[in-house]
Formats: structure tokens, sequence, C-alpha cells
């Protein structure tokens, strides 16, 4: 069976979309006991990607990338990587994780609106009801998940970050839109990634260092580590612009909504929530709601009809 391009766009973002839900609770953890500063994990993912994406370069074909597209990677990796990681890990450790997953549900929202204005994509009564019924699907997921009595306290510093990590993704996925279909994944994210390493580096090498994570013996927090260096990092923006080439930007943010549903199916798996009538419907809004803005019209559709008219 042959997929279409679009077919492989989401599929490529729905794998991205779980491994993104697996972080979540992951980085929390990692973050709450104490392994890692929320800096210092934000620099260690970028530093370990920059030498992971440079050593696959060397097997990949060499690109030359044109000078005004140079520019386009320095502002995407500021904005892609450094403030939208940044300020989600930031806030991921500051607040609530109830209110984190809540808020990221906002990013296709913010790309719809950013893609309109920047790419004269239109906003069709169906987009826009997708977008509500996927963000109402993963709100009424998060209200109706056993929280525990243990929950860190919401944060409006903590909130902010969030909601500016889910704008700089929207941002970020617009901004790197072209520059994804003329060059390999692995020329995109070295130099994005090299950027954002040299720019961070010097301000978070004692957190990196003194990070109790490196100074401790169990296997765990560093198999954790692990996981959001190599999966949540190098494998996710290795696949991210194959999707671009194929999806329009709201349609990848959509997938931000699933990340909820992730999590939730995480914590039933460990014993932690239960099952219920409310993760199904939830479930079903988040999947429709991305199903609608996937079938919607782009603005392509849109001139091809008015041409065969």
């Amino acid at each position: 069976m042959k997929f279409s391009q679009k077919q492989q766009g989401n599929l490529i973002m729905f794998f991205v979309a779980l491994v993104f839900g697996l972080n979540m609770p992951i980085s929390k953890y990692v973050l709450s006991e104490g392994y890692i500063s929320s800096f210092g994990l934000t620099v260690l993912r970028m530093t370990f990607a920059t030498i992971a994406f440079w050593l696959t370069s060397l097997f990949m074909p060499k690109e030359k990338v044109e000078k005004k597209d140079m520019l386009t990677l320095f502002i995407g990796g500021i904005v892609g990587i450094v403030l939208n990681q940044g300020s989600f890990i930031y806030g991921l450790a500051t607040t609530s994780p109830v209110d984190a997953s809540i808020i990221t549900t906002s990013s296709p929202l913010f790309a719809m609106i950013i893609a309109a204005i920047a790419l004269r994509e239109p906003i069709t009564a169906k987009k826009f009801g997708g977008v509500l019924t996927g963000a109402a699907g993963a709100i009424f997921l998060v209200y109706s998940t056993h929280h525990g009595e243990d929950v860190q306290q919401a944060s409006m510093k903590g909130n902010l970050a969030v909601a500016g990590g889910a704008f700089f993704y929207a941002f970020y996925l617009i901004l790197t839109r072209e520059i994804s279909k003329k060059y390999s994944s692995v020329t995109i994210m070295k130099w994005m990634f090299l950027y954002s390493t040299v720019i961070l580096i010097p301000f978070a090498f004692t957190d990196i260092t003194s990070a109790n994570v490196f100074h401790q013996a169990s296997i765990k927090p560093f198999l954790f580590v692990g996981f959001v260096l190599f999966g949540a990092t190098y494998i996710t923006y290795m696949l991210m612009p194959l999707a671009q080439k194929r999806i329009r930007p709201t349609t990848m943010a959509m997938y931000n909504n699933l990340q909820p549903l992730v999590a939730s199916f995480v914590a039933i798996m460990a014993g932690q929530d239960t099952f219920s009538f409310e993760k199904v419907i939830s479930g079903l809004l988040i999947l429709f709601g991305v199903y609608l803005v996937t079938s919607s019209k782009s603005k392509a559709d849109l001139q091809t009809e008015k041409a065969e008219e």
C-alpha cells in the first residue's frame, strides 16, 4: 500500500506527537526530582542534537546552503529551538502539568492565524471548527483526568512561558516551511542547533556540569534524560521537516493536542489513572478535530478550484 504525500506527513506527525506526549511526563519527572535545571536540560538537548546532526551529516550527501537561507536557519534556530524549547521547559518546571497540557492546545490556533497573515492561507469554517474541536477535546481530557493531591500549583509566569513556547513553535513551523522543501532535515537541523548552542552554552555550561544526574549512580535518570535527548530531540526534529514538506503548519500544530491523550494513556498503563467514558469522548474529539483540519481546503486547493471554473 502506497501512502500519498499528505498521508505520509500525517503519519510522521502522529509519531512525533506520540514521542512529545511521552516527553512531557518524563521531562517533568527529571526536572521535579532535581536531576537537572530547566535551563540546563534545554542547552543539553541543543548540544546533543548539534553533535548528533553534524555527525549524521558526515554520512549524507553534502548540501550547500544559500546565504539568504542561512538567515532563515539562524532565526529558525532562535525561534524554534531556543525560545520554543526554553519557554516550554521553563514553564513545565514552574507550573502545573494540567495548565501546561491545556495551554499547549493553543499552538494550532496560533499557527492558523499566523498562516493566514503570512501565507494567506484561508481560515475556513471547517479548519476553524477543527481547531476548536481538538482544543475542546484536549481540555476536557485534562480536566477529567485524576491528578492526585500532590499536583504542583499553577504559576502565571510558568503559564505564560508555556503559551510563549506554543506561539514560537507555530511561528517556527511557518517560518521554516519553504526551506524544508529545499534542504534535507539533517542540513536544516545541524545549522539551527549549532546556532542555538553557540548562543546559549556559555550561559549554561555550569548548569550542565553541576547537574545532579551526572553525580549519581541510578540508571533510571540516565534513561529518562537519554529519551529526552535522542527521542524527543534528535528523532523528532529529524522528522518534522519531512512532515513540513507534505502538510500545512496548522495541521502539524494540531498534533500537539494528542500530547495530553498520550500522557493520559501512559498514566493509565502505570496505574496512576483509570480508563473512563470521558477519556473516550475526549480522544474522539481530538481525533475528529485533527481530521477536520487535515481535510479542510488549503490556499492551493481553492486556487485549483477557481482555475477549473
